[in-house]
């Protein structure tokens, strides 16, 4: 089989993105940050998702952007809630962390020279996005670009590196029937960023009230916990 690296949060968009690399023949290689991210239960979701969708290997990463802050992720900041939907889609909000993309995307890339792909999976998306600059696709294809000119695979032609997007172009009600087709457990799963010490979710940042709209339109129940 063809192998790809697999960037697998243990979010929605990030399962449902391994669920169509296996669908697509990749052996997946996920691989998962703990980078002092204040929802870090979302890696026990990553190995679960793992697990349940027979990823060739997981590993995790650990790297700490305390060290910088700057975001609601990662320093002591709020979390929004209850933002409404038009505020959403306009501007960057805190819980962006800086460059946690291109962090995450280079090392994928590394792994990727290692196993001798060319193919790496990310699960982000240009339509329901929180206004994140480094989920664009614009961003994936300069990435992209880069990747090719910045290892020894690329440079002696032996490793033509591809990003896949699978999840782009689409609402979160795509994705998630999508991803019921391809019979990812959204149980398994964890969105939240603000959950409680129990792991429950918060059901009023940016990240529930986009994931419980898309399972609303998509005619679906979100099988999470929610706290009351």
């Amino acid at each position: 089989m063809k192998i790809a690296v697999c960037l697998l949060s243990g979010g929605l968009d990030s399962a449902t993105t391994l669920a169509v690399a296996r669908r697509d023949g990749f052996a997946c290689h996920a691989l998962s940050f703990d980078y002092g991210q204040r929802h870090r239960i979302e890696l026990a979701a990553a190995a679960r998702v793992a697990r349940s969708l027979g990823a060739t290997d997981h590993k995790t990463a650990v790297i700490d952007l305390r060290l910088f802050g700057g975001s609601a992720l990662t320093s002591d900041i709020d979390v929004p809630k209850d933002r409404p939907a038009a505020e959403m889609s306009h501007g960057i909000p805190v819980t962006y962390v800086p460059a946690r993309n291109t962090i995450f995307l280079s090392f994928a890339l590394a792994w990727a020279e290692v196993l001798g792909s060319s193919d790496i999976y990310i699960g982000v998306n240009a339509v329901d996005y929180s206004g994140y600059p480094d989920c664009r696709p614009d961003y994936i294809e300069a990435f992209e670009r880069m990747a090719n000119l910045a290892t020894k695979a690329g440079v002696e032609g032996a490793q033509r590196l591809s990003i896949h997007t699978p999840l782009i172009d689409l609402s979160k009600a795509e994705i998630i029937r999508a991803g019921l087709a391809l019979g990812v457990d959204y149980s398994l799963t964890h969105s939240c960023y603000d959950p409680d010490p129990e792991g429950r979710a918060c059901g009023h940042c940016d990240s529930c009230q986009l994931r419980l709209a898309g399972f609303a339109a998509a005619g679906s129940k979100d099988p999470v916990v929610y706290r009351p």
